[in-house]
């Protein structure tokens, strides 16, 4: 009887630091938030990108797998123009891809930086004036607009952004400044 009790205690302790150690899953309710849904080929994402880009008044964080649209890095440029605060997360393929908008990008003042931390960076995520989150499958090419199947969602929620905001800056702090060569 012993054994067993010892045995089903440490089953249960095993299933509570099993509980503890997974991932918190962040769950806020949507209710009356406003969402535009888009969908690729030809359905009009980087036209509403670049519309909330030129909308953006004080910052613009980015997190990409793959960024290659001349579009979107030349609206970006423009709203650093503006004094819109900016900040480029790519994934490690960035830096050796033929066309790239990191070395546009970087080589613009826009600080930019490679995370190499995981196989494959594949985040698709803009964050606007820390109220508008972009994301979906859409990369930011313009392969994504004209050729493939793809989905975005432009959400306006300040409770969203900020964890989308918590989540770009964990990858911050283990990404590197992009340096081209």
């Amino acid at each position: 009887m012993r054994k067993t009790t010892v045995a089903v205690s440490l089953l249960i302790l095993l299933a509570l630091l099993v509980f503890l150690t997974l991932p918190r899953v962040k769950q806020i309710a949507l209710d009356k938030t406003a969402v535009a849904v888009y969908f690729s080929p030809h359905g009009g994402c980087t036209e509403a990108i670049i519309q909330e880009i030129d909308r953006a008044q004080s910052e613009i964080l980015v997190q990409a797998y793959s960024f290659t649209s001349a579009r979107i890095a030349k609206a970006l440029l423009q709203a650093h123009k503006r004094g819109v605060r900016e900040e480029v997360i790519l994934d490690q393929s960035q830096k050796t891809q033929k066309y790239s908008s990191a070395t546009f990008l970087a080589n613009q003042g826009i600080p930019t930086s490679i995370d190499d931390q995981h196989a494959i960076a594949h985040n698709k995520v803009m964050i606007i004036d820390r109220k508008i989150v972009i994301t979906g499958s859409f990369n930011f090419t313009r392969a994504a607009e004209e050729k493939n199947a793809e989905n975005l969602l432009v959400i306006h929620s300040q409770e969203l952004a900020k964890v989308y905001l918590d989540n770009w800056q964990k990858h911050r702090e283990h990404s590197e400044e992009y340096r081209r060569g």
